[in-house]
């Protein structure tokens, strides 16, 4: 048997040798000098060896209660140096298959045809609500009341619609798991329905009352009159109920895209990442070249005061607000979208798909086509002229 001074009195020779303690166990000294636990067995009619670690590190009486922890092994048919392995495996994939790690590869995924607004609000969830409670936690383990103790936190912060949009990317985290073999058996979000508070139902503010528009469209053209506005400021809200694009799709604008001869803007679109293409009103395309020969230089329609920029997405709500407009309760950049479509129908009477095709929304036929970017193009370009010639007759009429 092995003794500590024994141990410490060995000295590294011309070759490797052996110091044997008992029950198979030994040291194995090296010509370096390194003092090596290892465990000589016979599993399966094979003679192994175990690694049982490194001496001063694990001392001889670590070292006989690893070897005897593997003798059990033995007792029981498990191979030790098997069983080892795997264990290391479990743990490895512990590591990388943390909920955190997964999320993480998920978003490279998810994130690749989505807006960067979109996309770094995504992440921003993640980072702020969900990693620092679940991150850590291997994501085959992450259960119903996990998952709801993330949930509550949120909603203690009064953000109860930033909840269950917590919950929905939790759920697409986990059955990216299930679909990518993280041992995950189910989806635990479903679970969870009943247990927040009900989200609260809003629609951006609008205006869709005749005489209220004309009375809007009167404001927005006194706008610069009276609050020496900046003609690109001007120009963005003169045209935001004419267009009514997406208001960070209008602030974006390029010159490149817009052809004032064939009175067209054509862009991606930030939502969809689809082509779309804007037939533009006699009156559009006035705004438009009036603005050009003062921004014509510019790469942005609408550049902001900052030099190589364009104008914030704040900025058409901005400018609602000096002209007597509560964004919260009246209107907004985003609610002259849903102006259009309410008017364009039951003032107008056009029909819903031609309206949802220059929203640029997905729209499915019986060809299984989600968008075309010139489906009723024709319909669609003496839409907008319609549309514009009935803007003007509400500001007659107020």
């Amino acid at each position: 048997m092995l003794t500590d001074t024994a141990i410490k009195n060995a000295r590294p020779k011309e070759k490797d040798y052996k110091l044997a303690d008992e029950k198979s166990l030994f040291l194995l000294v090296t010509r370096a000098g390194r003092k090596l636990w290892r465990l000589k067995y016979r599993f399966g009619e094979k003679e192994k060896l175990l690694a049982l670690g490194k001496y001063p590190e694990i001392s001889l009486a670590e070292a006989r209660e690893r070897r005897d922890e593997a003798r059990k092994q033995l007792a029981h048919d498990i191979d030790p140096s098997e069983a080892r392995k795997e264990k290391r495996a479990a743990l490895l994939a512990a590591t990388v298959n943390t909920f955190q790690a997964v999320a993480t590869e998920w978003f490279g995924q998810w994130a690749a045809d989505k807006a960067e607004g979109h996309s770094r609000t995504v992440k921003g969830r993640l980072e702020n609500f969900v990693f620092p409670l679940i991150g850590t936690r291997p994501v085959a383990e992450i259960n119903a009341p996990e998952v709801l103790e993330v949930l509550r936190r949120v909603e203690s912060k009064g953000l109860v619609e930033s909840a269950h949009r917590v919950k929905t990317v939790i759920s697409q985290v986990m059955r990216y798991a299930i679909a990518t073999g993280r041992r995950v058996e189910r989806d635990p979000c479903p679970d969870l329905k009943e247990a927040l508070k009900a989200r609260r139902v809003t629609h951006m503010a609008t205006l869709t009352k005749p005489s209220d528009v004309g009375a809007l469209l009167l404001a927005i053209d006194a706008y610069k009159e009276t609050l020496h506005a900046s003609a690109t400021t001007c120009a963005a809200l003169k045209l935001s109920p004419l267009l009514f694009v997406r208001p960070g799709e209008l602030q974006a604008a390029r010159w490149a895209d817009i052809d004032l001869e064939r009175a067209e803007w054509k862009y991606t679109v930030s939502k969809t990442k689809t082509e779309h293409l804007v037939p533009l009103a006699r009156q559009a395309v006035e705004i438009l070249a009036s603005l050009s020969a003062l921004t014509g230089d510019s790469e942005w329609v609408f550049p902001s005061l900052r030099h190589g920029r364009h104008i914030s997405n704040a900025t058409i709500n901005k400018a609602l607000q000096p002209i007597g407009y509560d964004t919260k309760t009246e209107i907004t950049g985003h609610g002259f979208r849903a102006m259009a479509r309410t008017m364009l129908a039951e003032q107008l009477h056009y029909q819903p798909e031609v309206i949802e095709h220059q929203l640029a929304h997905r729209v499915p036929d019986t060809l299984g086509t989600a968008y075309n970017r010139t489906k009723y193009l024709e319909q669609r370009r003496e839409m907008m002229q319609a549309w514009a010639n009935y803007l003007d007759q509400l500001r007659i009429n107020s």
